[in-house]
């Protein structure tokens, strides 16, 4: 369940990183806003898919042969994410262009996780 969860993070990412890309082409405010509240959204279910992985892992019903990866991502996502946020906090011209390229990161390794997760549920290590 985890790396669905995991997998449905990746439009919230998405999303901001289409935010920043339409604020960068036309210094419209509020596109900030919007990523800012996606990469909210993005990190509360990267979260929850975290901390469903973790209890997996630690009740051992995580049977992929090497879940540390995956996991790794997880966290990564997780950091990289709250960066993002912090980045996109401040003023809207004081956040272009960190904020678009640590969005484009955050979603790059958020479908890295996804596709680590999706990966070991079709060969039934993911429970």
């Amino acid at each position: 369940m985890h790396a669905v969860i995991t997998f449905s993070s990746l439009p919230l990412w998405l999303g901001a990183v289409l935010s920043d890309w339409a604020y960068a082409r036309t210094d419209q405010v509020q596109w900030t806003n919007f990523a800012a509240w996606l990469i909210a959204g993005g990190m509360m279910v990267a979260g929850i898919a975290l901390l469903w992985a973790l209890v997996a892992v630690a009740a051992g019903r995580l049977r992929a042969s090497r879940p540390w990866p995956y996991l790794a991502l997880l966290v990564t996502t997780l950091v990289l994410g709250f960066v993002n946020a912090l980045v996109h906090a401040r003023d809207a011209w004081a956040a272009m262009p960190t904020g678009l390229v640590l969005s484009a990161v955050v979603l790059l390794v958020a479908i890295l996780a996804s596709a680590l997760g999706l990966a070991a549920l079709r060969r039934g290590g993911a429970a």
